[in-house]
């Protein structure tokens, strides 16, 4: 399920928003992406423009990214069945076999759907040998629930079994019972109605829960109460406590199932500056993490790229575009910065 409940504190979007009487409204543009439908979209003339970029003497990179990057992916869908009708040939294919490196990375992103994409990406952090955790979390956590279903559906007939299954072969433990309730995709509606007394027994029963064997009442809260009741569930448990629930989390659990649920209280607590944050260290590394780049910023251009943008200014002091500009070299960088779309002053 999707869980996008911020902080009690309203983030830089939501605030210049809420002047403006849109912050409980879908923006004037249709979503906090960055990228949205192209008004004077033709598919017949990008498909052209496509076969001219890699039909010549030499690819056209400037041209494939200008249409890729400025098109929604149902758009970007469109135009890969009229090129296969008007040339009996993939475009993904032809793509591939003109590119190499991150931009052919970013293209086959760009053009797949993205159910098969997140199925690729989530089948791959399982049967990683590495510190993937916080993918799998990424992928669960943030997804809507219809987006979840489309992701498990295509891993189910991509991979030829269910997700549940490499969860359970892969994992183990408190890690294995934090997948699997996530995959289910169980996690409560939100509700105009403030339980209050519910906050207080998810507090006391989160307060107990600091024995062996009591795990499962952690995994059981944090994937099944809807973000807004969680977000006030810390706030009580902080006050009871005098100290936040991620401090219980670091002493409580270890390894991986401590990096699994910090991330996702993360993404509970606020999802903009969740990705905010894995963007900022993605682009601290001495090479810069482009699969995390790009995973991210694909998958949120057409959501909230711009509170993820926002809540990068806000907190690092340096733009996210700025950032993309120092640190990302090679032909892939022109594709990055027109997803990220513009500067934050």
């Amino acid at each position: 399920m999707s869980v996008t409940g911020g902080k009690t504190g309203l983030s830089q979007t939501q605030e210049i928003l809420s002047h403006l009487g849109l912050a409980k409204k879908t923006a004037a543009w249709g979503t906090l992406g960055t990228l949205r439908t192209f008004l004077s979209f033709s598919v017949d003339k990008d498909v052209q423009r496509l076969l001219r970029a890699i039909a010549g003497q030499g690819v056209d990179r400037t041209a494939i990214v200008d249409v890729l990057t400025n098109r929604s992916r149902e758009q970007r869908q469109l135009i890969s069945r009229a090129f296969q009708e008007r040339t009996r040939q993939d475009l993904l294919q032809s793509l591939q076999a003109a590119l190499s490196g991150n931009l052919e990375r970013i293209v086959v992103a760009l053009l797949r759907p993205a159910a098969h994409f997140d199925a690729q990406e989530l089948r791959t952090a399982l049967k990683d040998s590495g510190s993937t955790e916080d993918v799998v979390v990424e992928i669960l956590a943030t997804r809507t629930p219809l987006q979840l279903q489309e992701c498990l559906a295509v891993y189910k007939h991509d991979f030829q079994v269910e997700a549940e299954e490499d969860i359970k072969s892969e994992t183990s433990g408190t890690l294995q019972k934090l997948f699997l309730a996530l995959a289910k995709g169980g996690r409560e509606s939100y509700s105009e109605v403030i339980d209050y007394n519910l906050t207080e027994q998810d507090v006391q029963a989160l307060k107990q829960a600091e024995g062996p064997g009591t795990e499962g009442t952690w995994v059981l809260i944090l994937t099944q109460r809807n973000p807004e009741h969680l977000v006030r569930v810390f706030d009580q448990y902080q006050r009871c406590t005098g100290h936040e629930l991620e401090h219980t989390v670091r002493n409580r659990f270890h390894g991986d199932a401590q990096i699994a649920l910090l991330s996702l209280a993360s993404v509970i607590r606020n999802t903009a500056l969740y990705f905010a944050d894995k963007l900022h260290q993605a682009l601290q590394e001495t090479e810069p993490n482009y699969q995390v780049l790009i995973r991210i910023l694909i998958s949120r251009s057409e959501t909230d790229l711009l509170s993820i943008r926002a809540e990068f200014k806000k907190k690092f002091g340096k733009s996210l575009y700025s950032s993309l500009q120092d640190a990302v070299k090679g032909d892939c960088r022109p594709a990055l910065l027109t997803l990220c779309r513009a500067e934050d002053l």
